[in-house]
């Protein structure tokens, strides 16, 4: 069964019981892609919505009280609004969302996405009337559900409503991971290994040290993460088309964010130039490098892990949680898939950044049509960061173990451990060292038994990991 649905183009046949309508489905035939809209998206629309429809609720009844039961223009009447508004709740809750058929990849700077949602609320709200759906005599997508906005201020308020409550989530998720990685450093401060750079073999560190540097790194992200809010949370809900909020009642334009700020419980503000908030996208830009450069930090302690557990160590300094079977003909193959995860992820992100800052340099003039395709980007950067901060934590710093015995092992078998003994026998006696326990394939204490460069209780003394990890020396150590 179908009903009959027309628009300024023409009629379209759509589905009797579809909440979608001829605008939606116009989009779908338009951009015949299958790019999943984010629901996050959708659900902060709806939220968007409901406070629209509140403000328009305060607007009329002050109107009302003001100028009495003659006013101007049309209005919506007590049920209408009251089943707009219980439509849009439904859509905040992310129902329906299979009657949302625009994909995330589109033209139109996201009007396709205001009028399916549009749509949708038109047409639940015609069902709790006892109405049909696509009954728009009644209730109008454009008439009603769309009062007083405009695509160009409601989907990017919506984004920043999304985008805000995920941030929250991205937070809490980089600090649990911080405070796993603090239990290592923690708990192997003094557990030594070598140092590398350039993938060789250096000074003496230990495995405190290394979870050290991450932990750091991450409660960097954690604290550049929570700033993120800040420098987004001015919208120009209310502003329009463009800015200058032609067609809306200044009653509304003043009222509207600060009913979705109470709304949301977010430090939503109204941006002091409307048309600004509409046309720069700058906003997107500044924090998606805050995500990316927590990416980088995820790459690269996901990259050092796998390293240090790999085969290529020989004996493995570090055991990562075996997580699933590695190969379908090799039997016992076990591979470091939660690393990979996250390096995959980490460069998606990157490309999403490029998208993002080329997108955002592509506005024009009062707009920038595109959008939809940066506010996906960033949603999708954010969940695979919230993804891979989770799977970080359970499912490879739960479980892995430091092989202590083979870090030690490792150090005092790598000539670069002379290092140590520079300050007290000089760097050439300490290079005569290292060249015999190349040549030997010996440790440093059997070196020293043949060369006997220097007291065997002074070596274990500054081989102990008090003295090697250290910051520098004084004189009084030699």
């Amino acid at each position: 069964m179908f009903r009959t649905e027309k628009d300024s183009l023409g009629q379209k046949q759509i589905p009797s019981d579809a909440l979608y309508g001829i605008h939606a489905l116009r989009a779908k035939e338009n951009f015949p892609v299958n790019t999943l809209f984010p629901i996050e998206w959708y659900k902060a629309i709806g939220v968007t919505k409901q406070a629209c429809y509140n403000t328009y609720r305060k607007f009329r009844i002050a109107a009302t009280e003001k100028y009495g039961k003659d006013l101007p223009f049309k209005i919506i009447n007590d049920d209408v609004l009251e089943a707009l508004i219980s439509a849009a709740k439904e859509v905040s809750e992310g129902t329906h969302f299979d009657n949302f058929i625009i994909p995330a990849v589109q033209g139109g700077a996201g009007t396709s996405i205001n009028m399916n949602i549009n749509e949708i609320i038109s047409n639940l709200a015609l069902l709790k009337t006892g109405n049909k759906c696509g009954d728009y005599d009644f209730i109008d997508p454009l008439e009603h559900a769309n009062i007083f906005q405009s695509t160009n201020d409601v989907i990017p308020t919506a984004l920043t409503v999304a985008v805000m409550k995920l941030l929250l989530l991205l937070e809490e998720q980089i600090n649990s991971l911080r405070q796993k990685v603090e239990e290592f450093e923690k708990n192997n401060r003094e557990n030594l290994r070598p140092g590398y750079t350039q993938m060789q073999e250096a000074v003496p560190s230990s495995f405190g040290i290394l979870f050290s540097t991450y932990n750091e790194a991450l409660s960097r992200d954690w604290w550049r993460i929570s700033k993120c809010s800040e420098r987004i949370k001015q919208v120009n809900l209310g502003g329009g088309a463009i800015g200058t909020g032609l067609s809306i009642p200044r009653f509304f334009i003043m009222e509207v964010v600060p009913e979705l700020r109470n709304f949301t419980g977010q430090p939503i503000a109204h941006s002091e130039n409307l048309a600004d908030a509409t046309s720069n996208m700058d906003k997107w830009v500044e924090i998606h490098a805050t995500l990316k450069a927590h990416a980088v930090n995820l790459e690269k302690m996901s990259s050092d892990l796998r390293l240090l557990s790999s085969d290529l160590m020989g004996t493995k300094l570090i055991s990562l949680p075996e997580k699933q079977v590695g190969s379908s003909i090799m039997p016992g193959k076990i591979n470091p898939v939660i690393p990979e995860f996250v390096i995959s992820a980490a460069h998606k992100i990157y490309s999403n950044d490029i998208l993002i800052t080329s997108l955002s340099g592509q506005g024009i003039l009062e707009l920038n049509p595109y959008l939809p395709v940066i506010g996906c980007a960033i949603i999708e950067s954010i969940n695979l960061l919230i993804s891979c901060n989770i799977t970080l934590h359970d499912n490879l710093f739960t479980g892995m173990t430091i092989n202590e015995s083979a870090g030690y092992k490792a150090l005092i078998n790598s000539p670069s451990v002379t290092t140590a003994l520079s300050p007290h026998i000089g760097y050439h006696k300490a290079a005569e060292v290292a060249s015999l326990m190349k040549e030997k394939k010996i440790d440093i204490f059997e070196a020293n038994g043949i060369l006997k460069v220097i007291d065997d209780t002074k070596l274990k003394t500054i081989l102990q990991p008090g003295n090697l990890l250290k910051l520098g020396f004084s004189l009084d150590d030699l």
